[in-house]
């Protein structure tokens, strides 16, 4: 019987006043395609952006070479590295990947990668191996987007060690995975959401960030489901910003706070932000991810910090 969570995401830990780049922790952004039929350069920006914005020191985007320039010209706050490619695209070198974010103290892999990936793949194919070996460093890490659709389709779910993963599907992408291992609960019910988190959680010993109306956080033993937020969310780069998020509070907190702690706090704020978002511009839709992203510092806020007495009102 899964425990239903009620509470409050637990606030921040003060930042310390003397501080510098380095005390706030490196956040590795591995993503974006450099195929010239289907280019993908604005995920992984976005999330180096809202990693930024959550307060990390550091944001390093690892993109392929033939597109690295324009991710940091689209994150100019960032520092980066471009990794080369084969003849079909794909990463060629992945141990120059591995070894250049080793050091960091945080990863989100996945945002605008691309994918070699159909049903069966091969467990070597280079997406679904970089993936593996990535999550193989042991560093606090956020798989999303087609870092999932990689590892579903190679098979490499139960041969992985995720337990130092946050893993943030939308329900197409749990839909994948469910397929890939067998299991029953649908990401698209409401009945069964809370379960069907709670199930992945459970078999890969991993926290589950299952996104949507009324997103999901599970830990296998207890589940959490997000109260607040506000459909201008529905827009591409919304999730790319939740992962970047994610992987900044881990890079900050994670001596302090669990992995479903991180978690519920990276969901909830994003949530918190796009109601500003629409606060401010009348409830309507058309907020673009970036604007979401530069509202995190304020909803961030309205989490508090630990030994306040009460968590800051938000402003209008």
């Amino acid at each position: 019987m899964i425990a239903i969570d009620p509470s409050r995401p637990p606030p921040l830990e003060p930042r310390d006043p003397a501080g510098h780049k380095g005390t706030f922790g490196t956040v590795a952004v591995i993503g974006g395609c450099g195929s010239m039929s289907t280019p993908m350069i604005g995920a992984p920006a976005l999330a180096a952006r809202a990693a930024l914005r959550a307060g990390c020191g550091l944001a390093r985007l690892v993109m392929p070479e033939t597109i690295i320039r324009e991710g940091i010209l689209l994150c100019p706050s960032a520092t980066g590295f471009g990794f080369s490619l084969n003849h079909d695209s794909l990463p060629s070198d992945r141990q120059a990947i591995a070894d250049h974010v080793r050091h960091a103290d945080s990863i989100v892999i996945g945002p605008g990668l691309g994918s070699d990936l159909a049903p069966g793949l091969a467990p070597d194919a280079p997406i679904a191996r970089l993936v593996a070996e990535v999550v193989a460093l042991g560093k606090p890490t956020v798989i999303d987007a087609d870092a999932l659709n990689a590892l579903s389709s190679a098979g490499l779910f139960d041969t992985t060690d995720l337990s130092r993963s946050i893993l943030t599907p939308h329900p197409g992408e749990f839909a994948r995975i469910a397929r890939s291992l067998g299991l029953q609960h649908q990401p698209t019910d409401a009945d069964t959401r809370l379960l069907a988190a709670a199930e992945l959680a459970t078999r890969l010993k991993c926290v589950v960030i299952l996104k949507g109306a009324g997103t999901v956080v599970s830990d296998g033993d207890q589940a959490w489901v997000c109260d607040r937020g506000h459909h201008c969310m529905a827009t591409a780069g919304t999730g790319d910003v939740l992962s970047g998020l994610t992987g900044s509070l881990f890079a900050q907190n994670l001596r302090t706070h669990s992995h479903y702690e991180i978690a519920r706090q990276a969901v909830w704020s994003h949530a918190a932000a796009s109601e500003q978002w629409a606060e401010n511009h009348d409830g309507m839709a058309g907020m673009l991810a970036a604007e979401l992203a530069d509202l995190l510092p304020g909803s961030l806020a309205q989490l508090g910090v630990r030994g306040d007495a009460e968590p800051p009102t938000r402003r209008a």
